[in-house]
């Protein structure tokens, strides 16, 4: 009933503000409630000038970000951002005072996870490499670690060890990472099920990942993502006998209703 969409495909002034239009118009028609998160830095364009695109990204960039987004997201790993390049933009979106995000460790563990999360970032994507400083400066600073265990599966590479994280007392989250190069896929419950498959959590984890610790990363947790008396009542009910059936059953659409803020779409 929650989905965040970043931009990051379009990778030009023009297509970025059009991935904004789209995300908007989505949240405007109702039944799926959109967060915008701009990540203008996702890769550097094709036959760009790599430092004129940081200097539109670190000016007009994080302008149209403030006026249209709620995030502020940058990939730093191989092949895309550097640590330097990474330190330039969170420090530039914090002090515009955009809350930050950060795709990281996808490849290698490049340090900019750390860096994040000692400039308060909100959640951190990806996360398949990360050192031990990193894994304690999230702990320490409460950042919300998202795993993407679509791209493993996609790309047939390892999968991170939850249990670390999971076992620390971090509030883990899951996502999709929907995208057409390394995870084309929608499936919050195939998600669920690659995490309880070859991550290491439990049903109730898994569940708890793509519900409330979902919503912490998005800093909405206080309206959405549990059932609670003061929030905004969005609901699935599943078509399963129990918990473990949403997962083990993997490859199908389990929902047969959705509420959201209490009416019956």
């Amino acid at each position: 009933t929650t989905a965040e969409i970043k931009t990051g495909y379009g990778l030009e002034p023009e297509t970025e503000k059009k991935m904004f239009d789209v995300i908007h118009r989505l949240n405007n028609e109702g039944g799926l409630e959109t967060v915008a998160t701009f990540l203008g830095p996702h890769v550097f364009p094709l036959d760009s000038e790599p430092e004129s695109y940081m200097d539109w990204l670190l000016h007009e960039g994080l302008e149209l970000a403030k006026r249209e987004a709620e995030f502020a997201d940058i990939y730093c790993d191989i092949g895309a951002y550097s640590f330097e390049d990474t330190e330039r933009f969170l420090k530039a979106a914090k002090k515009k005072g955009i809350p930050l995000k950060i795709h990281s460790g996808q490849f290698e563990a490049l340090g900019a996870t750390g860096l994040a999360a000692d400039l308060g970032a909100v959640s951190a994507d990806h996360l398949d490499h990360v050192s031990e400083a990193e894994f304690d400066a999230m702990l320490r600073t409460g950042t919300i670690p998202v795993f993407l265990p679509g791209c493993s599966y996609y790309l047939k590479s390892a999968y991170p060890d939850a249990r670390l994280w999971l076992d620390a007392g971090m509030q883990v989250a899951l996502a999709t990472d929907y995208n057409p190069g390394t995870c084309p896929s929608l499936s919050i419950p195939m998600m669920m099920s690659l995490a309880i498959m070859h991550m290491g959590f439990t049903s109730e984890e898994a569940l708890k990942a793509v519900t409330l610790n979902a919503a912490k990363a998005l800093g909405r947790d206080e309206r959405i993502g549990s059932l609670e008396k003061g929030k905004q009542a969005d609901i699935l009910i599943c078509e399963v006998p129990e918990l473990d059936d949403l997962t083990t059953m993997f490859g199908m659409n389990p929902v047969g209703t959705v509420i959201k803020k209490g009416q019956v779409l």
